[in-house]
C-alpha cells in the first residue's frame, strides 16, 4: 500500500496557518484530507473553527479526520501524543488520501519529521513537503525577526552571529525546512515593502525555494500538495539551530491564558479595548469566538499584535453555551491582570 502524502503547516504565530488549512478543506477537490491541529492551549479555536468549516459528506464526514493535539506543541510532544495518534490515522489509511499537520506558533518543523523515520510510521506514511506561512505585514514592520535592513547589516559583519531571543531562531528553522514559502497579508503592505521581504527571504531560503503570495488563505491545492519531497530522507540539507541538540529548550516565559465570559459584547468596543490590553502586555496572538449581543451567529476573534479580524462563521447551536472564548498567547501573562484591564 502507497504511503500516506503528509504537508507540514508551519509558521510563526498568527501568520495564517488555519486559514490556510481551512480554506483548503473547503476546496479538497474530492481528497479526503485527515488534519492534525497542534493547538497551544486548552480551549481548542483552531480544532473546531476547522470542524466548523461546513464541507461534511454525508458519507465520509470531515470532522472526523480532525484531530486535536494540546498537549503542549509537536516537536516537545512527539513521543507521548504525536505517535500513537500517527498510529491510529495510519490503521484508517486506506480512507485517506493526505493529511495536514498544523504546527503550534512555537513548533520546530525538524524533529517533527525526524519522526517520520521511525519505522511505525515510515512504512505508513511520508512528509510530502513543509510549507511556511509567513505574515509579510509584521516582517516588514520588524515585529517578529526584528528590522529587516539591521539584521542584515548584523549579518554580513558577523556571519556566526548568534540571536538574541529563541523566536528569531526559531523563524530561522521554520525557514531553513520549507519546500514553501506562503505570503500571507500582501495586500497590507506597499510594494516595495514586498520586494524588500521577498529579497531579504530568498537570502534565507535553499535554492530552488519557491515564494508564493497567498490572500486569505485561497490557492489551489495543487500548489500545496504534491511535493514528493520524501522530507525524511532530506534532512540534511535543512540545518536547524539545534541540530547538535539532544533537546530544544522555548522561551520559558512565553504562555497562553484562556478567558471565558459568559457576557455579551459589541464586536468594535470590544476590539477596542483588546487593543489597549496589547499595548501594555506582550501579547503575540489573540484567538477565540465572541458572544456578539443581540447575533444569531459567532464572531470569530483573530488578533496579531495591534492588527485585528473579525468575522462570523456560523450561527450558536442550540446545545451550546453562548460564551465569549478568548486565547491570549505572549510572554509572561497573567489572566487576573488581563481581565482587570478589559472590565476597565
Amino acid at each position: 500500500m502507497n504511503k500516506i502524502p503528509v504537508t507540514v503547516i508551519t509558521g510563526f504565530l498568527g501568520a495564517g496557518k488555519t486559514t490556510l488549512v481551512r480554506h483548503l478543506l473547503q476546496n479538497n477537490q474530492k481528497r479526503r484530507i485527515a488534519v492534525l491541529v497542534n493547538e497551544f492551549g486548552e480551549v481548542g479555536i483552531d480544532g473546531e473553527l476547522l470542524r466548523d468549516c461546513q464541507i461534511c459528506d454525508e458519507d465520509e464526514p470531515i470532522n472526523n479526520n480532525v484531530v486535536e493535539l494540546t498537549n503542549g506543541c509537536l516537536c516537545c510532544t512527539v513521543q507521548e501524543e504525536f505517535f500513537p495518534t500517527m498510529q491510529q490515522l495510519l490503521e484508517r489509511r486506506e480512507n485517506i488520501d493526505c493529511m495536514l499537520i498544523e504546527t503550534s506558533g512555537l513548533a520546530l518543523p525538524k524533529p517533527l519529521v525526524q519522526a517520520f523515520r521511525w519505522p511505525e510510521i515510515r512504512n505508513g506514511a511520508t512528509v510530502d513537503g513543509v510549507v511556511t506561512v509567513v505574515d509579510t505585514q509584521a516582517l516588514a514592520a520588524g515585529t517578529l525577526v526584528g528590522d529587516l535592513a539591521a539584521l542584515e547589516e548584523q549579518r554580513q559583519a558577523d556571519p556566526n552571529l548568534e540571536h538574541e531571543t529563541p523566536i528569531e531562531e526559531l523563524f530561522e528553522d521554520q525557514l531553513a525546512c520549507a519546500d514553501l514559502v506562503l505570503l500571507t497579508k500582501t495586500d497590507l503592505i506597499e510594494p516595495d515593502q514586498l520586494t524588500k521581504v521577498e529579497d531579504w527571504l530568498k537570502k534565507e531560503l535553499r535554492p530552488g525555494v519557491k515564494i508564493v503570495p497567498c490572500h486569505n488563505g485561497e490557492i489551489n491545492p495543487d500548489v500545496l500538495l504534491g511535493f514528493n519531497a520524501a522530507v525524511e530522507d532530506n534532512l540534511e540539507n535543512r540545518p536547524s539551530h539545534h541540530d547538535e541538540e539532544e533537546e530544544h529548550d522555548h522561551d520559558d516565559d512565553i504562555n497562553s491564558v484562556q478567558l471565558i465570559l459568559d457576557q455579551a459584547f459589541e464586536a468594535k468596543p470590544l476590539v477596542e479595548k483588546l487593543k489597549k490590553v496589547v499595548e501594555s502586555t506582550e501579547i503575540y496572538r489573540i484567538k477565540g469566538f465572541v458572544n456578539v449581543a443581540n447575533k444569531p451567529m459567532r464572531l470569530v476573534l483573530q488578533g496579531v499584535g495591534d492588527r485585528f479580524d473579525t468575522f462570523y462563521d456560523r450561527l450558536w447551536q442550540n446545545e451550546e453555551l453562548r460564551q465569549t472564548r478568548l486565547v491570549f498567547i505572549g510572554r509572561q501573562l497573567n489572566l487576573a491582570e488581563i481581565k482587570a484591564k478589559l472590565a476597565n
